[in-house]
């Protein structure tokens, strides 16, 4: 059984739960890497020990956080079965929070990762390893179906799919339920929300307005297409750092609160 996210209560029935949250998207430039960089803030400060791993080759999220894109011995080590995840976070600037760079190797991953992966419990077994050491892990998943992908998918708690309200970024969203239909994965994992949001565009109010009717499990807040959010690369820092009390600022928070909640 699973439970919501408490900042206060991270313990249930003498379990120490975690929860994984990874944020995918098949397209790119949708606001994927920003959201990660973003929620791991907010639930840092919350005093939940979280992690943030990027897993994307172009190392946005690294940057942000302005940490070096390196991972010592790469992929191959990070994959192997002496590996423990927790030794290849590094401290950020900011309280509760560490970070699992990206690093160039990343994109051999699914080389790496070969047939008898495929059938293996073990990427499972090094996320689930980490709940000794942290509370909300998440992950910024490269845009691509792969095999990565069929193993992240298995093994997050919920798949957060950030969606720009247009036809594209709707087909791309129906591809990917459509993946986790053919490899039998649960359906319900998947939680999209809107990013990007520019409402004073038809096309984004009618597509908002007609995806939520088809998908139940879209998130109310949507967060805005705004500056702010486009100067985190700037100030190589969440948007809470700089513009606070923004329009977007504001909808990453209430974005967080039902992230929370999901049971």
């Amino acid at each position: 059984q699973s439970h919501p996210i408490s900042s206060t209560n991270a313990t249930v029935s003498g379990r120490r739960t975690m929860k994984i949250f990874a944020l995918y998207n098949l397209k790119g430039g949708v606001g994927k890497t920003a959201s990660s960089v973003n929620l791991a803030f907010l639930s840092a400060q919350e005093n939940l020990r979280t992690l943030l791993w990027d897993l994307d080759p172009q190392g946005a999220a690294t940057y942000y956080y302005d940490l070096t894109p390196r991972l010592v011995g790469g992929a191959e080590r990070l994959l192997s079965r002496r590996a423990r995840l927790q030794s290849f976070a590094q401290f950020t600037q900011y309280s509760n929070l560490e970070m699992i760079p990206a690093d160039l190797s990343n994109r051999n991953m699914d080389l790496l990762l070969d047939d008898q992966w495929r059938s293996s419990d073990r990427f499972d077994k090094m996320l689930k390893g980490l709940k000794s050491d942290y509370d909300v892990v998440f992950i910024d998943c490269p845009p691509v179906l792969s095999v990565l992908a069929e193993h992240l998918f298995r093994a997050a708690d919920y798949v957060l799919f950030p969606t720009v309200p247009t036809t594209l970024s709707e087909r791309a969203f129906a591809q990917v339920v459509e993946f986790f239909g053919k490899f039998r994965f649960q359906q319900d994992k998947i939680i999209p929300f809107f990013s990007m949001v520019d409402e004073r565009r038809m096309l984004h109010r009618k597509t908002i307005g007609s995806f939520s009717n088809t998908y139940q499990q879209v998130l109310q807040h949507a967060i805005p297409n705004a500056d702010e959010v486009e100067l985190m690369g700037e100030h190589q820092a969440p948007i809470f750092t700089y513009a606070d009390h923004s329009e977007a600022a504001q909808a990453y928070r209430h974005l967080w609160e039902e992230i929370k909640a999901l049971p």
